[in-house]
């Protein structure tokens, strides 16, 4: 894994959700992620910690392999975790949206702290 401490060093960060006055003009995403930089995406992915076994990857529906897609997106190869995300899931950008993100329940890190925001990495590779 590219960043062994990172679960320890960097907090849960999301992008934040637009106003409902901006939503309800345009189709456009709920969350604000031009306020979301690059870096921030790549801290996010360091969060992943080395757990031994990937619960979040076992309890994928699609078998997508998180903890790899993570590294990938911490060491700013995004278009091979894109690659990677393709092997398991023909529909990423509509799979991503829509799923309820049960890897997140799933994650180690969630025991003691907020879990690692893979839906939101997920989204990201898109």
């Amino acid at each position: 894994m590219g960043k062994p401490t990172g679960f320890r060093e960097f907090g849960r960060e999301t992008p934040p959700c637009r106003t409902v006055e901006d939503r309800i003009r345009d189709w456009n995403d709920v969350h604000d992620e031009s306020l979301f930089s690059h870096a921030k995406r790549r801290t996010q992915a360091a969060r992943c910690m080395d757990c031994g076994i990937p619960f979040c990857h076992h309890e994928c529906p699609l078998g997508n392999i998180i903890p790899e897609l993570n590294d990938l997106v911490y060491r700013d190869r995004w278009r091979e975790a894109l690659e990677m995300l393709l092997e398991t899931n023909n529909f990423p950008e509509f799979t991503g949206r829509v799923c309820p993100a049960p890897c997140e329940e799933a994650c180690v890190l969630g025991l003691h702290d907020k879990a690692v925001a893979i839906k939101f990495i997920e989204e990201s590779i898109i």
